[in-house]
């Protein structure tokens, strides 16, 4: 290891506005692991976040000259606010670029710092490049959000901590990546003084630019990105980050919504605080990684990361997170339309809780049931397949089927002889004012849409599942207006619930 990070964390200036913040027994989670975890509180930073590390050590480290024109930076949320603070307690003026999609009370908790918000793009990434030109024209200083030694030195004072606050063995710490930043500052010192703990990196599964990246060799930029847990929804790691992993981390985790939602409830239930999705992504690994290596009474250490969490998107975390502990299976039932098929179908579910029960006629032959069952476990589930099918119904277990979980749960209808031609697609769009225009204008004047179904999640982005009714000889055009209209999307049309419910 290059002796100069081990200097640099020595170093660093983070304690004029960070805290060093508590590394807790997460007591409940504990007991369920049967290993001890331990959460390092960086969502306790007066920013909610441990950027605001990063952030300052960079500036503080700037000549006087540099320091006094300012300094600019592109950020949707953490960063910008560490930034912001940073300026203000160093007597200097910040200007952050934020992408137009960005939520206004994030815009308002960075200019409640003093910092001058200029609004560009839909992306990081449009804002990222308008900042890289604003930096030239008005000779300010850019702060990188990961990608720059004094940042990465920073976010190791982290590490540091985590050594000196707990001196008996570590198994493992878990750290959320994005740009790589944090685990990068945190290995390269961990590394360097207890190079037997593992340094365990943890991303999204639609998220994993690191993990290609670390597969491939050399950095590897993603098409795109999920937006879920928008702290870490990078599309290219950087290039210091990037070789500090290759050298110091041992593994890359992925985990999904469903997990991700089931640890922030979890750290809820242990502390009462509630981490943003990206914050709770170590969290998530570590309950992963206990199931996977069967491991018991060792101790594991989790960043909890950030906590800058709109309240609106609890609905939605609460929702998913039952999947993530498993708590809740859903499953499509065929029954017969026949007197008693009803009574029958209650009586195979027994003393069972449900959660959710649709019942829709199909014709006189048949009806379908959209049912929720609350279990115990993965295996709970296939045994309530089998009870069904034993009973002669025919079942579809849809638990981890998205289109179901996002979209048919809230709109199960039927069959339409009327959709002639459907085709039914899943879309993620930047949720901001404009953006379901921008997709209608979009389309065809020749399509009709036969189906919508959107609902707000509180979110930087929308969800929507759309049919259109598109002739046959219109497919090439169709398939074109999927290449350029820029969103996310997923082809649902062979999925056997919108068959079952709506196809």
């Amino acid at each position: 290891m290059p002796s100069d990070y081990l200097e640099r964390i020595l170093n660093a200036r983070v304690y004029d506005v960070a805290q060093e913040t508590p590394l807790e027994v997460a007591l409940r989670l504990s007991t369920r692991l049967n290993n001890r975890l331990l959460l390092k509180r960086e969502d306790m930073q007066p920013v909610f976040s441990f950027k605001l590390r990063g952030a300052y050590n960079k500036m503080a480290q700037l000549p006087l000259e540099l320091l006094a024109q300012g300094v600019i930076a592109a950020s949707a949320g953490n960063h910008a606010q560490g930034v912001a603070l940073s300026a203000r307690q160093l007597g200097t003026r910040a200007m952050i670029v934020m992408p137009v999609t960005t939520p206004q009370v994030k815009v308002d908790a960075v200019k409640a710092r003093g910092a001058e918000v200029v609004l560009q793009g839909d992306t990081y990434d449009d804002a990222y490049a308008y900042a890289r030109q604003l930096e030239a024209e008005k000779g300010l200083t850019f702060i990188h959000p990961f990608d720059d030694p004094d940042v990465i030195a920073g976010q190791g004072t982290i590490g540091m901590e985590i050594l000196r606050q707990y001196q008996n063995p570590i198994h493992a710490i878990f750290v959320a990546i994005g740009g790589g930043g944090l685990i990068a500052g945190i290995a390269a010192y961990v590394k360097r003084l207890r190079p037997e703990i593992k340094m365990i990196g943890v991303e999204p599964v639609d998220a994993d630019a690191m993990s290609q990246s670390l597969k491939a060799g050399q950095r590897v930029r993603l098409s795109q990105v999920g937006l879920f847990a928008d702290g870490v929804a990078v599309r290219e790691v950087g290039v210091e980050t990037f070789r500090l992993c290759q050298q110091y981390v041992d593994e890359i985790m992925l985990v999904d919504t469903d997990a991700t939602c089931a640890a922030i409830k979890d750290v809820f239930e242990d502390t009462r605080s509630i981490l943003e999705p990206a914050g709770a992504l170590a969290i998530a690994a570590a309950k992963a990684y206990v199931e996977r290596e069967h491991i018991q009474g060792q101790t594991l250490v989790a960043v909890a990361c950030g906590a800058n969490m709109n309240f609106d998107r609890l609905r939605f975390v609460a929702e998913r997170a039952e999947f993530g502990e498993r708590r809740e299976a859903i499953f499509a039932v065929k029954i017969p339309e026949e007197p008693g098929s009803l009574r029958q179908f209650c009586e195979c579910i027994g003393k069972r809780n449900l959660t959710e029960f649709n019942y829709r006629i199909a014709d006189e032959h048949a009806a379908q049931i959209f049912v929720g069952i609350q279990i115990q476990n993965r295996e709970d589930a296939a045994q309530i397949v089998t009870t069904f099918e034993r009973c002669g119904f025919q079942t579809l277990d849809l638990t981890d089927d998205e289109l179901t979980k996002l979209h048919l749960r809230h709109m199960v209808g039927g069959h339409s002889a009327l959709a002639e031609n459907e085709l039914l697609y899943r879309f993620e769009f930047p949720e901001r004012p404009g953006a379901l225009m921008k997709f209608v204008q979009c389309m065809s004047p020749n399509w009709n849409i036969s189906l919508f179904h959107y609902r707000n999640n509180g979110a930087d982005y929308g969800r929507i599942a759309v049919g259109m009714q598109v002739p046959p000889h219109d497919m090439e055009a169709w398939q074109a207006f999927l290449d350029t209209l820029g969103y996310r999307y997923w082809d649902e049309n062979q999925n056997p619930a919108y068959k079952l419910f709506l196809g």
